[in-house]
């Protein structure tokens, strides 16, 4: 029986921040590295990129042999412990990451064990390129059947057949067929308030204005739409006022109750509020240009930059998927965190937010599967709105 040796690490840059993860498949009774890969994974935490991680590692090791025994070497104590069965998984995301990671191969083929840091450097090394590219980039090499090396960088061009296999199997972005129904989002922007045709910055620092006539209308077409469908199970709801109103009519026509889910609140604008965005460029220029080009900036004021509107929506995501894993639930909530929710999703840079189109009413669907893989479904969907 063929054997592999598997060195995985994870990082996370903020936990949650900027993530990426890196692997190594070597023939155990040579040495030779066989496939090694790493893949950006957006805003998740440390715990979260070592788990992909070995998951990718263990889909590696399955492609080049089904039947192998797999020795996995990490230095996170707390996925080893856990793997091994030492220690219990109490945290709600990492246990469908663990379960994934654990149908990879037969119960008893794969044996885990810790190592320090510095013996697990190529690992570490990979996962670290992977943070340091960014933007979803990913990257396997593998050797071909004559021995030689296949090596791909892959960041959406076209990469050689061998290395698009090994793709498949080394990146958790390809869920095998038992790891069950995912946690589906539905996006809802809310209806149209006062400021929504006049464009006015309107987040959660300014004075939280309900919906019009208009946004009521179509809040109310957006809950027939979805009674149409009936696929929603739960509703949760941003706080502030044009957001509980948009769910309330939705819940109202479903028979559901909702819930408020503070992560789901927009982002505060700071002194920007209530102006257009003319008025902004006319009135702070400077602190404009600086918002528009670098994600750590904030509005005046000191509003919310889109780095820790970032990092609040992962963190809301990640506790949402784990308590409603298979379920369908429908969030209501505004521009930014769903803009957010999708760039999240694709893995992709924080100027794609001012790349997206999101209307009143609109509905958006995101997918999440176990080993932490997101599909986006559906962005700013308005048919509902149509007469």
């Amino acid at each position: 029986m063929r054997e592999f040796i598997v060195e995985a690490d994870g990082g996370s840059r903020g936990n949650p921040g900027p993530a990426g993860y890196g692997c190594v498949v070597l023939d155990a009774a040579t040495g030779e590295t066989l496939v090694e890969t790493y893949e950006y994974l957006g805003v998740v935490t440390n715990n979260v990129a070592e788990y992909r991680g070995l998951l990718a590692g263990l889909r590696a090791a399955h492609d080049l042999d089904p039947c192998a025994r797999v020795h996995v070497r990490m230095d996170s104590k707390l996925v080893v412990e856990q793997m091994s069965g030492r220690w219990k998984i109490k945290h709600p995301d990492m246990k469908p990451l663990a379960l994934a990671a654990g149908r990879v191969f037969p119960p008893g083929r794969v044996t885990y064990e810790w190592i320090p840091r510095e013996q697990n450097k190529r690992a570490d090394r990979l996962a670290n390129e992977a943070m340091d590219s960014g933007a979803s980039a990913s990257s396997v090499r593998k050797l071909s059947a004559d021995g030689a090396e296949a090596e791909a960088d892959v960041r959406g061009g076209k990469a050689e057949a061998d290395v698009r296999a090994a793709k498949v199997v080394a990146s958790p972005g390809w869920a095998p067929a038992d790891m069950g129904a995912p946690a589906t989002f539905v996006l809802l922007r809310h209806g149209e308030t006062p400021l929504t045709p006049k464009k006015r910055f309107s987040g959660s620092g300014g004075t939280d204005p309900a919906l019009s006539d208009i946004g009521r209308e179509q809040a109310r077409r957006a809950a027939e739409a979805l009674a149409e469908r009936g696929t929603i199970q739960h509703i949760l709801a941003s706080p502030l006022t044009r957001t509980r109103q948009t769910a309330a009519a939705v819940a109202d026509r479903l028979g559901l109750e909702v819930t408020v889910e503070d992560g789901l609140i927009e982002t505060d604008f700071g002194a920007w509020e209530g102006l257009t965005f003319g008025e902004v460029r006319e009135r702070y220029p400077d602190d404009l240009t600086t918002w528009l080009s670098d994600p750590e900036a904030q509005p005046t004021g000191g509003g919310e930059s889109f780095a820790a509107t970032a990092t609040r929506i992962a963190a809301t995501r990640d506790k949402l998927v784990a308590a409603y894993a298979g379920r369908t639930v429908l969030l209501v909530t505004h521009v930014t965190p769903i803009k957010t929710f999708v760039r999240l999703a694709l893995g992709a840079p924080p100027e794609s937010l001012f790349r997206m189109e999101l209307s009143a009413a609109s509905m958006s669907v995101v997918a999440y599967y176990a080993d932490g893989n997101a599909s986006v479904r559906l962005l700013n969907d308005t048919s509902h709105l149509r007469p």
